[in-house]
Protein backbone atom coordinates (compact mmCIF):
# COMPACT_ATOMS: atom_id res chain seq x y z
CA UNK A 1 0.00 0.00 0.00
CA UNK A 2 1.34 3.37 -1.04
CA UNK A 3 1.93 5.90 1.77
CA UNK A 4 0.03 8.52 -0.24
CA UNK A 5 -3.11 6.34 -0.12
CA UNK A 6 -2.80 6.06 3.66
CA UNK A 7 -2.39 9.83 3.99
CA UNK A 8 -5.41 10.44 1.74
CA UNK A 9 -7.54 8.08 3.82
CA UNK A 10 -6.34 9.72 7.01
CA UNK A 11 -7.14 13.16 5.62
CA UNK A 12 -10.63 12.13 4.50
CA UNK A 13 -11.34 10.48 7.85
CA UNK A 14 -10.06 13.47 9.81
CA UNK A 15 -12.14 15.86 7.69
CA UNK A 16 -15.22 13.70 8.29
CA UNK A 17 -14.64 13.71 12.04
CA UNK A 18 -14.20 17.49 12.12
CA UNK A 19 -17.35 17.94 10.03
CA UNK A 20 -19.49 15.65 12.20
CA UNK A 21 -18.25 17.00 15.52
CA UNK A 22 -18.43 20.60 14.31
CA UNK A 23 -22.03 20.20 13.18
CA UNK A 24 -23.02 19.15 16.69
CA UNK A 25 -20.70 21.34 18.76
CA UNK A 26 -20.99 24.74 17.03
CA UNK A 27 -24.66 25.32 17.98
CA UNK A 28 -23.87 24.26 21.55
CA UNK A 29 -20.94 26.68 21.71
CA UNK A 30 -23.08 29.53 20.37
CA UNK A 31 -25.76 28.90 23.00
CA UNK A 32 -23.09 28.64 25.70
CA UNK A 33 -21.68 31.99 24.62
CA UNK A 34 -25.12 33.62 24.71
CA UNK A 35 -25.81 32.22 28.19
CA UNK A 36 -22.38 33.40 29.38
CA UNK A 37 -23.07 36.91 28.11
CA UNK A 38 -26.44 36.83 29.88
CA UNK A 39 -24.79 35.64 33.10
CA UNK A 40 -22.14 38.35 32.88
CA UNK A 41 -24.75 41.05 32.27
CA UNK A 42 -26.98 39.95 35.15
CA UNK A 43 -24.16 38.75 37.43
CA UNK A 44 -25.85 35.38 37.93
CA UNK A 45 -23.13 32.81 38.52
CA UNK A 46 -25.10 29.59 38.43
CA UNK A 47 -23.32 26.68 36.72
CA UNK A 48 -26.47 24.72 35.95
CA UNK A 49 -27.94 27.68 34.08
CA UNK A 50 -25.44 27.21 31.25
CA UNK A 51 -25.65 23.40 31.19
CA UNK A 52 -29.35 22.86 30.47
CA UNK A 53 -29.67 25.11 27.38
CA UNK A 54 -26.54 23.59 25.84
CA UNK A 55 -27.85 20.08 26.52
CA UNK A 56 -31.22 20.90 24.94
CA UNK A 57 -29.61 22.46 21.86
CA UNK A 58 -27.21 19.52 21.47
CA UNK A 59 -30.05 16.99 21.65
CA UNK A 60 -32.16 19.07 19.24
CA UNK A 61 -29.23 19.31 16.81
CA UNK A 62 -28.59 15.57 16.92
CA UNK A 63 -32.30 14.90 16.34
CA UNK A 64 -32.40 17.11 13.26
CA UNK A 65 -28.96 16.39 11.80
CA UNK A 66 -28.81 12.72 12.80
CA UNK A 67 -29.82 11.36 9.41
CA UNK A 68 -27.33 13.62 7.62
CA UNK A 69 -24.56 12.65 10.04
CA UNK A 70 -25.31 8.96 9.60
CA UNK A 71 -25.47 9.31 5.81
CA UNK A 72 -22.03 10.98 5.71
CA UNK A 73 -20.55 8.26 7.90
CA UNK A 74 -22.14 5.46 5.86
CA UNK A 75 -20.95 7.01 2.57
CA UNK A 76 -17.38 7.16 3.86
CA UNK A 77 -17.51 3.57 5.12
CA UNK A 78 -19.06 2.31 1.89
CA UNK A 79 -16.41 4.02 -0.24
CA UNK A 80 -13.72 2.63 2.03
CA UNK A 81 -14.98 -0.95 1.64
CA UNK A 82 -15.49 -0.58 -2.12
CA UNK A 83 -11.94 0.71 -2.60
CA UNK A 84 -10.21 -1.98 -0.50
CA UNK A 85 -9.19 -4.11 -3.51
CA UNK A 86 -7.68 -1.08 -5.28
CA UNK A 87 -5.82 -0.01 -2.12
CA UNK A 88 -4.32 -3.43 -1.49
CA UNK A 89 -3.42 -4.26 -5.07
Amino acid sequence: MDPQVVLDLYGQGFYLIVLLVGAVMVPSLVVGLMVSVFQAATQINEQTLSFLPRLIVTIFTIMHLGSWLLTKLMDFTTQLFINIPMMIG
